[in-house]
């Protein structure tokens, strides 16, 4: 009883690490794209056509037509379905012409129209991880066959002669061109994986937390980011209570980037070292210049310990993970700290403490998209609490404080803020994606990008 409540319990914890913090949901629009692409990359019908007049190994040759050619290869058509639990079915229609010398001698000319049809299963590559798809039960259709043979020869014996010989030559011609295809698709996952900096401070990674889910409109990627400090460490995301789940309002065959506001948590965790901040310029933002004198207007004890204006130097530090939240349309990035203010001495001496404050305020997030990095901007949104710690200079109504605090934030520290943000977050490299014309959303518990093609 104890060894299946053990089995149990791991399986639980198991299935709560593989939790995924990124979903990516990919429609038709992009799957067209790139099976569409790596078709025009590969030139694959041109090079099956250049090699069906060669001899290869182990091929003998059809019986009835020699010095075999294929020209005048049409621009595919190429349709895609989704198979639900599978993945993609795809058919490709084109046409060509094939010469040769028939076994009634002279020239002959057959002008196929075809459809190549296979199914391209989605799996997860063992060795590395990466999704794949792989082609099975490839089939070339005949939908057309016309030649130069004359009319007034016997139709049934032409008729078997061609089929019989172009069913021998067009499988092993085409089918190959479905998976040299596919090698372009699948070479498109390459970078998924890759650890990508976040400035000097760490890493992040995508992993699949399983095998890509297809349903009959999309097909869905599970993602564990890996977020790694320089030093190797690596930093788990909190629990984010309810799974996540895209919003059901978005057009049809449309492809979509969810990321969980615990994932972004993560993410920021490396940078909350650079959050620490000291602020010693005596012009700061639209603020004037900031002296014992500009407090002494809400701590009189200040003037006497201060007649002579002494500039301010503050330390802010960020004692806690910075936490992002997620409602709809709105983000905030909490923080929770201490404010330290020194009244400036002499080159040479240290600055002497007048107050420390702990402190939380909240940053409202705006997010945009650069490239493959998810860019965010952030403004005060609001000061939550504000207490004394300490004072050297008596005590006082921290109330009275609240105004120039949330100024000297604004101005002061906010702009630091942003400028450390301006890092950057990475995000998933897959298929060539371009992010640029990404449209991004805010959702309950997470951030969306509504992923748009060129």
């Amino acid at each position: 009883m104890l060894r299946i409540l053990c089995l149990a319990l791991c399986g639980l914890l198991t299935r709560t690490r593989a939790d995924p913090g990124a979903l990516l949901r990919l429609g038709m629009d992009i799957m067209n794209r790139e099976v569409q692409s790596a078709m025009d990359e590969s030139h694959i019908l041109e090079k099956m056509a250049a090699e069906a007049g060669k001899k290869r190994p182990g091929v003998k040759p059809i019986k009835g037509i020699t010095n075999l050619k294929v020209k005048d290869v049409q621009l595919p058509v190429i349709t895609l379905s989704f198979i639900p639990g599978v993945g993609i079915f795809q058919c490709v229609s084109t046409g060509m012409t094939i010469t040769g010398k028939s076994f009634m001698g002279g020239n002959m000319e057959i002008i196929v129209v075809l459809n190549i049809t296979a199914t391209n299963r989605l799996l997860q590559d063992k060795e590395t991880g990466l999704p794949t798809f792989k082609s099975e039960g490839c089939e070339v259709i005949l939908v057309s066959v016309k030649t130069n043979l004359p009319s007034n020869m016997l139709p049934k014996v032409v008729n078997k002669f061609l089929y019989s010989t172009l069913h021998k030559v067009l499988p092993g011609l085409m089918c190959p061109a479905i998976d040299a295809v596919l090698v372009y698709v699948n070479r498109k996952w390459a970078n998924l994986s890759a650890p990508m900096p976040v400035g000097q401070v760490g890493t992040v990674k995508y992993v699949l937390t399983s095998i890509p889910t297809t349903t009959a409109s999309y097909i869905q990627v599970d993602l564990n980011p890996v977020v790694q400090q320089q030093e190797g460490n690596t930093i788990e995301p909190a629990d984010a209570g309810e799974p996540l789940e895209f919003p059901e309002d978005y057009a049809k065959g449309s492809s979509q980037l969810l990321l969980s506001a615990a994932f972004l948590t993560a993410e920021l965790a490396l940078l909350q070292k650079s959050f620490d901040v000291n602020v010693q310029d005596m012009v700061i933002g639209k603020l004037p210049s900031q002296t014992t004198e500009t407090l002494a207007a809400f701590i009189p004890e200040v003037a006497e310990a201060y007649p002579k204006p002494k500039p301010l130097v503050a330390q802010i530090r960020i004692n806690k993970p910075p936490t992002v939240t997620a409602k709809t349309g709105k983000s905030l990035l909490h923080l929770h700290g201490t404010l330290q203010m020194f009244a400036a001495r002499r080159r040479g001496r240290a600055p002497v403490s007048l107050f420390l404050l702990e402190i939380h305020f909240n940053l409202r997030i705006q997010y945009s998209v650069r490239e493959d990095r998810l860019q965010m901007a952030t403004s005060l949104d609001r000061l939550l609490s504000l207490s004394r710690a300490s004072s050297s200079v008596g005590t006082f109504n921290v109330k009275e404080l609240t105004g120039f605090i949330k100024g000297y934030l604004q101005e002061a520290y906010i702009p630091v803020i942003n400028d450390v943000l301006q890092v950057g977050l990475p995000l998933p490299g897959f298929l060539d994606m371009n992010y640029n014309l990404a449209e991004v959303d805010i959702t309950e518990n997470a951030l969306l990008l509504d992923l748009k093609l060129d």
